[in-house]
């Protein structure tokens, strides 16, 4: 289904629905840290929260435990890293399975009928209206604070600043084992990739994917949106999920990770604008 998003939600009931829902559920959250660092943390997954509203969307409390609904492990890990290297980060506040903020707005699996065998019963059939009202009311104010969050860096330092998103992935799909415990996700801009890569790459204890088990390049997500369209470098990390599934295990990869980030946010390669074709398409 691929229904437009432009159509503006007229009516004042609808918006007076709208301004009452956002003032009391947030479709993000902001990690304070000192913009003057030059780096952005993102977690579009972080979370998987869901207005009353919506109940349960039908499905069982359990569902929202599993990585359908969220990124398991990554809210720790981001707050944890924000935290430790004094970085400003922005955590979607709401489940995937409402409304994904890691697609395009045109993307048909913005909102899901089914995801991993679990069908979704609040998301279909779904009218236009409610299409386009999770767009306004949840998918566009996560994508605006990005924006704003990154701006303000930029501003602060008067140069590009380094994006760093990260994710989580299930350590098995459909019976394949998953070999790597990490992976790093991109488009064509290898800028900020390469140096992610080598220095994972240098522990010997570690097995790290190259656009696996996802390929980073789709158009219209985060990373198009805010970082290949604007030439801003940056990086998808995934770190399967049985590895930053308790709080020992984000410790330790928060521990793992923030030398690295700090190594890299100080490279000033890694603080140019350059905008690199995407493998997705000319831009529009």
């Amino acid at each position: 289904m691929n229904l437009p998003v432009t159509r503006a939600i007229s009516g004042s009931p609808a918006i007076a629905m709208i301004i009452s829902l956002m003032s009391t559920f947030k479709s993000f959250e902001l990690l304070s840290g000192n913009h003057d660092k030059g780096l952005v943390l993102l977690g579009d997954h972080a979370m998987s929260r869901l207005p009353e509203r919506y109940g349960r969307l039908g499905l069982p409390d359990s569902a929202f435990q599993r990585h359908i609904a969220y990124d398991i492990g990554i809210e720790g890990l981001v707050r944890s890293l924000s935290s430790m290297l004094d970085v400003p980060a922005v955590l979607g506040g709401f489940s995937r399975l409402l409304i994904d903020p890691n697609r395009g707005e045109d993307d048909p699996t913005l909102i899901m009928k089914i995801s991993d065998g679990a069908i979704i019963p609040g998301n279909h059939p779904i009218t236009d209206e409610e299409w386009n009202y999770r767009v306004e009311t949840f998918h566009r104010p996560y994508h605006k604070a990005v924006s704003e969050t990154i701006d303000s860096v930029a501003n602060k330092t008067g140069k590009a600043p380094l994006v760093l998103s990260l994710h989580s992935y299930t350590p098995v799909w459909k019976t394949f084992p998953r070999p790597w415990h990490a992976a790093v996700l991109w488009d064509t801009d290898h800028r900020a990739v390469a140096q992610l890569l080598g220095m994972l790459r240098s522990d010997p204890d570690l097995v790290v994917g190259d656009n696996e088990p996802y390929d980073g390049a789709l158009k219209g997500d985060t990373m198009y949106r805010h970082c290949m369209l604007t030439g801003i470098p940056h990086a998808l990390l995934e770190v399967r999920q049985d590895l930053i599934g308790d709080e020992p295990g984000i410790a330790a990869w928060a521990k793992r990770l923030a030398p690295i980030f700090e190594t890299m946010n100080a490279d000033p390669a890694l603080h140019e604008y350059n905008v690199h074709v995407s493998r997705t398409g000319p831009y529009e």
